[in-house]
């Protein structure tokens, strides 16, 4: 019977939305896909939590569902989730609280000051490749230690997503260098290893995991795991990483030079550099792959404010708005958008900033502010990518992916805006994909290339430059002319 299976493997990422799930042959066909929806609890204003039985119940769910139809022999398990995020257990691995999830968590704002003060924060650039922000992991272990102290007494272990899935399926307590270098200050990227000092300081009492590259074999499904989630027991499971760097492994960008943009909920920017670059106002952390280095970017809206636009003006679905707002053309009919509706991640870094729409007249369409967002977006990606140059790094190559790339318009207008060329791949799945590939590379000699290759090149449009130049300087304008009132209504919405 076996033999006339087809050999597959699975990944399986879970995100802050949903958790995807990918069955894919060993030549990179996608099988067959399954989401599962969820919400992240939201118990007070800048708090983002999570249970993790939902990670573990909704891997059960998607792998029994990818493998219902008996017709494959899954070979080799590919993991990755959101984060980092702290989930802390006790002795016994049962979760003592619901995880902290990543940046959009901005609770430890005070242990942040605290431990900058501590520790000093040129420090914690040098020695950690970040500085102290509402994203390292950190500052919210610190959070748990001083606001809930009798349940951190009883603290042991830490794990984000990825790392509590390879848990149980393996009973290995590892996690991936990458997630371990965004648990600022915890982690030396230079040595690239824990640093003993600053994690008794902030993490006392925590026996933090070992470290290992996220496509290494963690351990092999155990039988209980093998049950639960009607897999083979036996077959290895990958270290796996944070979601957005599975995506850049999903399209081919972790060479020296690339730079991924993840076109989704939110903007995402990862280059591939030589040695260790840092920025106060990036993320500079260890890849994915043994001895890469990025430096990070993160826009904290990008299709939230294109699906905030679609629910406010009533619009059916987003082609609609697209065709209206291709017609608008370059400039939006000088509409300008600041779209840190979310607060900004980099290279602002200011939970405080709010969006701002400026230019507005009785003349104005919704296909006007549609474009006007798609175009802010344009701009937001130019700001990180100059900052990123400032800092250091050569961009050579521009890879796009994520749900924001179909349709055309919106790669168009960030080439015309940044004047860089984007590829597109052939399969633009994410994070699921790349988490299927390394568990892929486990048991063959699998390559992204063969797996996914280019599709198409976006190129910028000459006759836009000088447009969209002139609106980009109005644009980085526009945030310090409106910072103190905005940040005066951010304090009357916190009220």
């Amino acid at each position: 019977m076996h033999a006339m299976l087809r050999n597959a493997v699975i990944g399986v990422d879970i995100g802050t939305s949903s958790s995807k799930g990918v069955l894919v042959g060993l030549d990179g066909t996608l099988l067959r896909s399954a989401v599962r929806e969820h919400t992240p609890a939201r118990p007070g204003p800048g708090r983002f939590e999570m249970d993790a039985a939902v990670w573990w119940r909704e891997f059960t769910e998607l792998t029994r569902e990818l493998t219902a139809p008996a017709d494959a022999a899954v070979i080799a398990v590919g993991v990755s989730g959101m984060g980092p995020c702290v989930l802390l257990t006790d002795e016994d691995d049962e979760p003592l609280r619901p995880a902290i999830l990543y940046g959009v968590d901005t609770r430890a704002v005070r242990q942040i000051e605290r431990l900058d003060q501590q520790l000093g924060g040129e420090e914690i650039l040098a020695r950690c490749g970040s500085a102290l922000t509402t994203q390292a992991a950190g500052p919210k272990i610190a959070w748990i230690a001083e606001e809930e102290p009798e349940l951190y007494a009883r603290a042991r272990r830490l794990y984000m997503p990825s790392s509590w899935l390879v848990r149980k399926l393996t009973g290995a307590y590892v996690l991936d260098h990458h997630s371990a270098s965004q648990c600022t200050p915890l982690y030396d990227t230079t040595a690239r290893q824990w640093y003993a000092p600053w994690a008794e300081a902030v993490a006392p009492g925590i026996e933090l995991p070992a470290l290992a590259w996220s496509g290494e074999s963690a351990g092999v499904l155990t039988t209980e795991a093998a049950r639960a989630a009607n897999l083979p027991a036996g077959i290895p499971v990958t270290t796996g990483t944070i979601d957005a760097w599975a995506e850049a492994l999903s399209v081919g960008a972790q060479q020296t030079g690339d730079l991924m943009l993840m076109y989704g909920t939110t903007m995402f920017l990862i280059h591939t550099v030589p040695e260790p670059l840092t920025s106060p106002s990036l993320w500079g952390t260890v890849g994915a792959l043994p001895g890469t280095r990025n430096l990070a970017g993160g826009m904290a809206t990008s299709g939230a404010v294109t699906n905030w636009l679609r629910d406010l003006v009533g619009a059916a679905d987003h082609p609609e708005l697209l065709s209206l707002a291709e017609a608008a053309g370059p400039g939006a009919n000088g509409l300008l958008m600041l779209p840190y509706f979310s607060g900004e991640r980099t290279p602002v870094m200011d939970p405080e900033a709010r969006g701002v729409i400026a230019g507005l007249t009785l003349s104005h369409t919704r296909g006007d502010l549609y474009r006007a967002a798609l175009e802010a977006t344009g701009f937001g990606v130019r700001h990180n990518i100059e900052v990123l140059e400032a800092a250091g790094g050569d961009i050579r190559r521009v890879v796009a992916v994520g749900g924001g790339t179909q349709g055309a318009l919106w790669t168009r207008i960030v080439s015309d805006i940044t004047g860089r060329e984007q590829e597109l791949r052939a399969t633009s799945i994410g994070a699921s994909y790349g988490g299927a590939l390394l568990a892929a590379q486990l048991v063959t000699d699998a390559s992204i290339d063969e797996w996914n290759p280019v599709r198409q090149t976006v190129r910028p449009a000459a006759e836009n430059a000088a447009r969209y130049d002139e609106l980009y300087a109005l644009y980085r304008r526009l945030y310090p002319d409106t910072a103190a009132v905005v940040h005066s209504l951010a304090a009357l919405q916190d009220r």
